[in-house]
């Protein structure tokens, strides 16, 4: 699954050939989370609630760069990475 993103132990990736609807994985402290790009936990959690809200941050700013990601993955075209939240 390749690595899109990497901030403050934060690593999100995303899966080649996914299913719907558009999401990206993050972990951090060894916890998972599945997030749609709205920010809306599919699957999992992060104990952190800074981490989170960090995730959240970072999805916002970066909507249409993960989108265009999500239709790479869907074609099987790499990925670009992502600029980590300073």
């Amino acid at each position: 699954m390749p690595e899109i993103s990497r901030f403050l132990g934060i690593v999100i990736r995303m899966f080649y050939d996914d299913h719907n609807p558009p999401h990206l994985h993050a972990e951090y402290g060894g916890n998972k989370v599945l997030l749609d790009f709205q920010g809306n936990i599919l699957q999992g959690s992060l104990k952190s609630k800074t981490a989170l809200r960090l995730v959240r941050e970072w999805i916002d700013i970066h909507e249409l760069e993960l989108m265009e990601n999500w239709e790479h993955a869907r074609t099987g075209n790499p990925l670009n990475k992502i600029s980590p939240l300073d």
